[in-house]
């Protein structure tokens, strides 16, 4: 007898201290759990009774807030709750609280990462669904999808990155935190980690042009005189650039420096071809640009890459044409090569 009303304490105690629990971490009230719990419990009844849900209309299940104790009542109000149902009912109630409890979780994580996007974090490979990287962040696995990915990147198992956190999605599964491996953030943080004089606000990156895993541009300013923005970011025998190469497995920076005078800007910008002669079209923010022979692929770059990233950077519309050249039999006429790079969005 006196081991039963034991039990009996311990069940109500411990039944009283997961809802309570369970409502602390979610800030609801205790009788919106105790409703998914009834609910839960109905349905259980139907199906041990295996009953249709016309013939168990007007039916309730009631739990009582401290012991736990269900009951199963019909349309008129009458107690038939089957024997044995007190275990199902148990059984029911400890799923629906564990489940709030995961849901509880999941929405501190969340929340606690809204205070983290446009970070960058260091996880592990934990897995793979489908094509998507699951990647640990220690308390939250996030989400790396193909078009978050790098091209030149294969991911395997265990794998340490440092990743993105772009933003909290929804997906017909729930929220979830999308991590990034492509995003031209992802170099602006990695120089911010690298190099005192971003994080410190001496030196400012005013743009970023990314080829995700083979090239990047960066343009970059001084805030403070004296303080050369190029050497802070390259570092002392080029430490600090090649610690955030190594980051992005081996893709090549350029380090800029910014100008308000647009024609030195895109000249830096198209380096390393030398030797170029710019004109500006202001209103059409369109730069004709004249190229040696030896220098002209090179600011083109292989597959347009240099002078596509160049646009990009600057936010002009570039050419590349040749320089003239004399014909004796014809007037004056420059090399027929060119290429032309469309303005791309800034970083």
């Amino acid at each position: 007898m006196h081991t039963t009303k034991n039990n009996k304490q311990l069940a109500r105690s411990e039944f009283s201290a997961a809802l309570n629990q369970v409502c602390a971490e979610r800030g609801i009230k205790p009788e919106a759990v105790l409703e998914s719990i009834q609910a839960a419990l109905l349905a259980a009844y139907r199906k041990d009774a295996d009953k249709s849900e016309e013939e168990i209309v007007g039916y309730q299940a009631t739990v009582d807030p401290v012991t736990g104790a269900a009951k199963i009542l019909d349309d008129k109000g009458k107690d038939i709750t089957p024997a044995g149902f007190g275990r199902i009912a148990a059984q029911a109630a400890k799923q629906i609280i564990l489940q709030r409890n995961r849901e509880a979780e999941k929405d501190a994580i969340i929340s606690d990462f809204q205070n983290k996007l446009d970070t960058i974090m260091n996880g592990m490979v934990l897995r793979f669904e489908g094509n998507i990287a699951i990647i640990d962040l220690g308390r939250a696995q996030t989400w790396l999808p193909p078009e978050e990915q790098s091209p030149e990147e294969y991911y395997r198992l265990n794998q340490r990155l440092t990743v993105y956190v772009k933003e909290i999605r929804d997906t017909p599964r729930g929220p979830r935190i999308i991590v990034s491996r492509n995003d031209p953030r992802l170099v602006n943080a990695l120089f911010a980690r690298e190099v005192p004089e971003i994080a410190n606000g001496a030196v400012v990156i005013k743009n970023v042009a990314r080829d995700p895993g083979k090239r990047t541009k960066i343009a970059v300013d001084s805030t403070e005189e004296g303080v050369d923005p190029v050497g802070s970011c390259v570092g002392q025998k080029g430490v600090r650039v090649q610690a955030v190469t190594n980051q992005l497995n081996g893709e090549k920076i350029d380090i800029i420096p910014f100008n308000k005078d647009f024609k030195e800007f895109i000249k830096a910008a198209l380096s390393p071809a030398d030797g170029l002669i710019i004109t500006l079209d202001e209103k059409k923010k369109r730069a004709k640009v004249i190229a040696a022979e030896d220098q002209q692929a090179i600011a083109i770059g292989r597959g347009g890459q240099n002078v596509r990233l160049a646009s990009s950077l600057t936010g002009w519309e570039i050419d590349v044409v040749g320089a003239v050249v004399e014909n004796p039999t014809t007037e004056a006429t420059e090399t027929t090569d060119s290429k032309t790079a469309k303005t791309m969005p800034s970083a």
